[in-house]
């Protein structure tokens, strides 16, 4: 550790106080599982915690990651040289009022979707198989199965590190894409708004219940972090069709292999390295712009291992 760091992790440390986790496991925080520490982790109980880290940043210039639920998240063997932020259970909160859901960013999406379809609610059925965040799949614009967050959000409660304030922001100003958005990284999602159509709740049981079948037929379990790649032409031509073509499922580098079940998928091994999971996504990366001229787009947040061309 540099001097420059050791002294700014010491500003950090006295303006965030007990809520300063020092070498913290992050890694383990997500979907992936192996990965290094942050210097520091501070877990969300109130806005007020995330006006001192807003603060802890501007005062030390720590960079701040907002980890979530760590579904979408790769994390370097080094670890992350900043402030890394996760949320407490006080932002799992979901209410319905009619056909408006309310839900903290903290909340799964699985469990969004199972509690609308109940309520008699549909256009959420699609989340049941995403293992993320409300927060998360509002900064990618989450999605599958034909719907994605865009369809139906109405607004977010947001809180601007930068600006140490509290902000509302329509679905219409976040520049929802295909699994990205405008969203800096100094801008939290806390909670989110969703309008949804009366439903069915049998017709919607049995919707989730194909979703999860499906999900489970074509995807794979384990250490990974879903889909590695965005689709180069969403709806027309697909990253795994891609790599599939070019015979890399199973294909390996250290502890971390292409999957046998979905070739859009790179799995890491118990105990493996998060360093080879990056490489491998370089090295099919590499192989599908040298043979079919597509550079695909990393759908997976990098940590910790400086500059990305994607």
């Amino acid at each position: 550790m540099t001097d420059d760091l050791a002294e700014a992790i010491r500003v950090a440390v006295a303006r965030l106080g007990v809520l300063a986790e020092r070498e913290a496991p992050l890694g383990t925080l997500t979907t992936y599982r192996v990965g290094g520490s942050a210097r520091l982790l501070v877990r969300v109980d109130r806005i007020d915690d995330l006006a001192l880290v807003s603060r802890a940043s501007l005062e030390s210039g720590l960079p701040v990651l907002v980890v979530g639920r760590g579904s979408n998240m790769l994390v370097a063997d080094r670890g992350f040289d900043g402030i890394a932020v996760t949320f407490s259970d006080a932002w799992t909160a979901i209410d319905i009022t009619g056909t408006v859901v309310t839900a903290g960013a903290f909340a799964l999406l699985p469990v969004l979707a199972r509690r609308t379809v109940a309520a008699g609610l549909s256009g959420l059925e699609w989340a049941v198989g995403v293992p993320g965040s409300v927060g998360g799949a509002v900064r990618m614009n989450a999605g599958g199965h034909g719907s994605d967050v865009a369809a139906s959000l109405i607004d977010v409660e947001v809180f601007d590190l930068e600006r140490d304030a509290l902000l509302t922001l329509r679905a219409d100003d976040l520049g929802l894409a295909f699994r990205s958005s405008r969203l800096g990284d100094h801008e939290v999602v806390l909670s989110a708004r969703f309008a949804l159509e009366s439903g069915d709740v049998g017709e919607g049981e049995a919707k989730i219940a194909e979703i999860v079948r499906w999900r489970r037929e074509h995807q794979p379990g384990g250490q990974n972090a879903g889909s590695v790649f965005v689709n180069p032409i969403p709806g027309e031509l697909a990253a795994g069709q891609v790599i599939d073509e070019l015979g890399l499922r199973g294909f390996s580098i250290g502890s971390a292999h292409v999957s046998e079940k979905h070739a859009n998928f790179i799995q890491a091994s118990e105990g493996g390295s998060a360093d080879d999971v990056r490489a491998l996504m370089e090295a099919v990366r590499r192989r599908v712009l040298e043979e079919r001229g597509i550079l695909l787009r990393s759908e997976i947040r990098l940590v910790g291992f400086g500059g990305d061309p994607a």
